[in-house]
């Protein structure tokens, strides 16, 4: 009787070991496929990016002509095009990380500076008519689009990984195994949630 209850005992102890053991497995595949989904959503973002990053030198060349006693500001915009551009290349090797935080705030410097760009672009009349300029802002309207849905796809991954990652029991597992908190891609500041305006 006692052989007979110690391995009835030895057998609910192998299943309970072989379910935790699933649970684990499950659990940490579940937020590596979360992980993995916001990180390609930021690629998404990180595409759009550089599609606008090509075209701000574009239009600033374009508008040299005219505004050739605005330097000032069309170098401002060309500082925080690079800066941007250089907070996506680090963001895009970690998104979710204290490098989100440094592209937010890119985006934001870049942001101010394309909006004096285009109030200043919009006192030039002859500027205004040059077709090269408006199909400039044509892409660039498009591309800012673009950024903003994928921005959203983004974000809602995160949503989606970071809530995965908090819920009990998974948050054991993910505190074990350095899993941590993704930064959703959001302006903070009210001037910066203003979109650009680039209607032309």
């Amino acid at each position: 009787m006692l052989a007979g209850t110690l391995l009835t005992i030895g057998f609910f102890l192998f299943a309970f070991l072989i379910g935790t053991g699933f649970f684990l497995v499950g659990t940490y595949n579940k937020l590596v496929t979360f992980r993995n989904r916001y990180k390609n959503a930021f690629s998404q973002i990180d595409v759009q990016l550089k599609r606008r990053y090509d075209l701000i030198p574009n239009l600033v060349e374009t508008a040299k002509g005219y505004l050739k006693h605005e330097k000032e500001t069309l170098e401002a915009v060309i500082a925080a095009r690079n800066g941007a551009l250089s907070a996506s290349q680090k963001a895009a090797a970690n998104p979710g990380s204290s490098e989100m935080a440094g592209l937010i705030a890119a985006e934001g410097v870049l942001g101010g500076a394309m909006g004096r760009f285009m109030a200043l672009s919009e006192s030039y009349p002859e500027l205004k008519g040059n077709e090269n300029m408006r199909s400039l802002m044509e892409e660039l309207t498009s591309t800012e689009n673009r950024i903003g849905f994928a921005r959203q796809a983004f974000n809602d991954a995160v949503t989606t990984y970071n809530t995965a990652k908090q819920k009990f029991p998974a948050v054991l597992i993910a505190n074990s195994m350095n899993f941590s908190d993704a930064q959703l891609f959001e302006v903070t500041a009210p001037k910066e949630r203003e979109a650009v305006k680039v209607q032309f």
